[in-house]
C-alpha cells in the first residue's frame, strides 16, 4: 500500500506480525502517520517474541544486539531482505531513539523484574512513542505521549506476568498512575485508541483489550474523535 503524502511504500504483511488489537488501532491512524506507527508498532512486536521466545537468554540478548546496532547505525548502511528494516529505512523521525525500546525489552530478561526493570522497560516503550510523535507531527505539543504509553505497558504486564512479586510490583506502579482521558494530536489516533481500550479494561476488570462487545465500539469513537 503506498501512503499518501509520504511516498512510501507500507509493508501490509507486517501487519500480520501485531495483535489484534494493534491491527484495530492502527486503521485509525491517519494515512499520514500510518506507515510510521505500523513500523513502530512491528518492531515492538518483533522484540516481543525474541523476548518471549524459547531458548537460552544469551540467544535473545544477541538477537537483541543485532537490532540495537541496526538501530544506531545510518540506515543506508543497513541490510537488505528484511522488511522490518526497509520499513524503519523511511520513519520520519530519528530511528536512534527506537534503542530505547531495545534496552527495555532486554531488561525482562533479568531473573528478577524488580521496580527498577519494569520501570525501565515502561520507560524504552515511552520513549518510542515519543520519537514517533516529534517524527509525524509539525508541532513538538506531544503532551501525554509518554503518559499513555506507560499506562499501556504497565497495565499489560499486569496481564502477562505470572510471578506473584513481579506481578504486585507491575499492579502497584499502575495503580500510582492518573488513568485519566488523554488527548492526543491527530496523528498519534493509533495510541489513542490503546490508550482508551486500556482504561477500558482496567476498569472494568477485562482480560484482554477487545474482551466485550463495546471494546470495538469504544475504539471506533476514540478513533473518528479522538476521544
Amino acid at each position: 500500500m503506498h501512503v499518501a503524502g509520504t511516498g512510501w511504500l507500507m509493508d501490509e504483511s507486517l501487519l500480520e506480525t501485531l495483535p489484534l488489537a494493534h491491527r484495530l488501532a492502527l486503521s485509525y491512524a491517519p494515512s499520514a502517520a500510518k506507515a510510521d506507527t505500523l513500523a513502530l508498532l512491528a518492531l515492538d512486536a518483533r522484540l516481543a517474541g525474541i523476548v518471549r521466545g524459547e531458548g537460552e537468554a544469551i540467544i535473545a540478548q544477541m538477537k537483541l544486539a543485532w537490532w540495537r546496532e541496526r538501530l544506531g547505525d545510518d540506515p543506508a548502511n543497513w541490510p537488505l531482505g528484511e522488511p522490518l528494516l526497509a520499513q524503519l529505512r523511511g520513519w520520519g523521525g530519528d530511528v536512534s531513539r527506537l534503542v530505547a525500546l531495545v534496552d527495555g525489552w532486554e531488561v525482562l530478561l533479568s531473573e528478577v523484574l524488580d521496580r527498577a526493570a519494569i520501570t525501565t522497560f515502561c520507560r524504552g516503550k515511552a520513549q518510542a512513542w515519543a520519537a514517533l510523535a516529534d517524527g509525524v507531527q509539525s508541532t513538538s505539543v506531544n503532551t501525554g505521549v509518554e503518559q499513555a504509553a506507560r499506562e499501556i505497558t504497565l497495565l499489560d504486564l499486569t496481564r502477562k506476568l505470572s510471578v506473584p512479586g513481579e506481578l504486585g510490583v507491575a499492579r502497584d506502579l499502575a495503580a500510582k498512575e492518573s488513568w485519566q482521558p488523554i488527548r492526543l494530536q491527530r496523528k498519534l489516533r493509533t495510541l489513542a485508541v490503546l490508550h482508551a481500550l486500556s482504561r477500558r479494561a482496567l476498569a472494568n476488570n477485562r482480560p484482554q483489550l477487545l474482551d466485550g462487545a463495546g471494546a470495538v465500539a469504544l475504539a471506533m469513537r476514540v478513533g473518528i474523535t479522538g476521544r
